[in-house]
């Protein structure tokens, strides 16, 4: 056999070298005390699994998500980008080349509650600064999932006299910030607007949560705030973190079930973790967004 024939020979019989894994999905958070869990055991929760691109030692809502990734057995890296009391327009100002300086897959931004500090309800500055910021994270990754979070009522806002939304209905709040919302994404051609606030309403309005936490919690409803009527509890943010993870992943957060890893680290019963994965679904469902079921099989976590 000539030389040049044994190299086709070994050419041909040659073992092809293994597929690369596929790429982790790089997520941003960019938001203020709604997305890193101020007041409550979920801001500085598991944060050794998430990047806080400001070096604060922030988990947060965050690191629930990316906890149900895992558990999903899903490839996410989760930073975050957080500064209490702002909207986008702060860190546009502030913060554009932290959240620049590297391609991102997906974001998911929200702005100031009120939609505008100095003008509640009122969704200008949003729509403006949303714009601007999938515009920004665009030039760095033209294919960048750009989703925007509204956020829900506050009970502070809502029952205290004088507050802008004084003497209306709890949920009225959540479904004026999730209208500024619809306008946002549609100016700023996002890929979705993750209803939370309407996630807490369902919450309300099937009777997992209290709605006014000012007269006391009802027996056998969990309170979603946290102590200032204002931030989450962590049912707030897992509720947040359930209803942000099956729009994203387009998985149904209620594949997870009763032992869910993160709920019981919390100390959630199995009747409140099955409650708050149902309405996420539910809320998700009724937005028409398609969900896959997660075989116990395949997921690759169990709680110890």
């Amino acid at each position: 056999m000539t030389r040049g024939l044994i190299a086709l020979v070994l050419a041909l019989t040659a073992v092809a070298p293994p597929h690369a894994a596929p790429a982790p999905t790089r997520l941003l958070f960019i938001g203020n005390s709604f997305t890193f869990g101020e007041l409550s055991p979920v801001h500085f929760w598991r944060n050794d699994s998430v990047t806080d691109l400001n070096h604060e030692g922030i988990g947060g809502m965050p690191a629930l998500f990316k906890a149900l990734t895992t558990e999903a057995g899903l490839d996410y890296t989760v930073s975050l980008e957080t500064h209490p009391g702002v909207g986008i327009d702060w860190h546009l100002a502030n913060k554009l080349d932290v959240v620049t300086a590297q391609p991102f897959d997906a974001v998911v931004m929200h702005g100031y509650s009120t939609l505008d500090a100095n003008k509640p309800g009122d969704p200008a500055t949003l729509i403006d600064t949303a714009t601007r910021m999938a515009e920004a994270l665009r030039r760095v990754n033209p294919k960048i999932n750009v989703h925007l979070m509204a956020t829900w009522s506050r009970a502070d806002q809502t029952y205290p006299q004088g507050r802008p939304w004084f003497g209306k209905p709890i949920a009225t709040m959540g479904r004026d910030v999730r209208a500024g919302y619809d306008k946002a994404a549609q100016a700023a051609h996002a890929a979705s607007v993750i209803p939370v606030g309407d996630a807490w309403n369902r919450a309300f309005d099937t009777g997992v949560a209290d709605t006014n936490p000012y007269d006391g919690i009802d027996a056998g409803k969990v309170n979603l705030w946290a102590v200032d009527s204002y931030h989450a509890s962590a049912y707030g943010y897992y509720l947040e973190a359930l209803t942000v993870f099956g729009a994203v992943t387009g998985i149904d957060p209620r594949s997870f079930g009763t032992t869910e890893c993160a709920a019981y680290e919390l100390g959630f019963s199995t009747t409140q973790t099955k409650a708050l994965q149902q309405v996420a679904f539910d809320q998700l469902a009724a937005e028409q967004r398609t969900m896959t079921a997660l075989t116990p099989a395949a997921r690759a976590a169990r709680c110890k």
